[in-house]
């Protein structure tokens, strides 16, 4: 067994689930009201407030999302829609990483340990797997 390609494939494939599930979960009212005060205080989205409803920017988030499974689902036959897909999943992690500084009251103490949301904290596993992507299909998609 080749541990390198499986660990791989692995890592992929539940960014895949992960990006699916959390898409779909997009589309529920809930979610769009659990995203809120993450995407509104960030400079990087809180501008989709001024151009849709609550639940219409979880939907795009949501269709984002998707999308982009969609494409790293592709990406393990064409490097160069892996490529696209590397860098499309590493900027969602990127941009969910970043609420850790720009959503207020985020960290606070448990037991006198500095906690946040950990559902940020993990995205920098998947981050790492964006990076992965990237690197594997850089040099393919180039030839």
């Amino acid at each position: 067994m080749n541990l390198k390609k499986a660990s791989y494939n692995l890592g992929v494939i539940a960014t895949i689930i992960v990006l699916i599930w959390i898409g779909i979960l997009k589309f529920t009212p809930t979610e769009a009201t659990g995203i809120k005060a993450y995407v509104s205080h960030s400079f990087l989205m809180s501008w989709l407030y001024h151009v849709a409803s609550l639940q219409g920017v979880s939907n795009i988030i949501g269709t984002f999302e998707i999308v982009n499974a969609i494409l790293l689902i592709v990406s393990f036959w064409n490097s160069r829609i892996g490529l696209i897909a590397g860098y499309l999943t590493a900027l969602i992690f990127i941009v969910t990483l970043s609420f850790i500084i720009t959503t207020p009251g985020i960290w606070h103490l448990m037991d006198g340990v500095p906690v946040t949301d950990f559902f940020v904290v993990k995205d920098m596993a998947f981050l790492a797997v964006a990076l992965q992507v990237i690197d594997k299909h850089q040099t393919k998609a180039t030839k």
